[in-house]
């Protein structure tokens, strides 16, 4: 398993929070995600044999936010 963290621009709610969780939680190979509104970040465990980084952040642009 590797982790990375995700800048999520975009999010001003809880319900925005539910979103990106929703989506990245959706990615093959993700096992948990954790989205900090604060922040402004999502942090997520997955496995690189299933999914690359540049997908998780195409995961999140798909569902309405900016990913860098």
């Amino acid at each position: 398993m590797e982790q990375v963290t995700i800048k999520v621009g975009g999010m001003s709610c809880q319900g925005c929070v539910k979103g990106v969780t929703a989506a990245l939680g959706a990615v093959a190979g993700v096992t948990t995600v954790s989205v900090d509104l604060g922040a402004g970040e999502a942090r997520v465990d997955f496995d690189p044999t299933q999914v690359t980084p540049a997908a998780l952040n195409q995961a999140v642009e798909d569902a309405g936010f900016e990913a860098g």
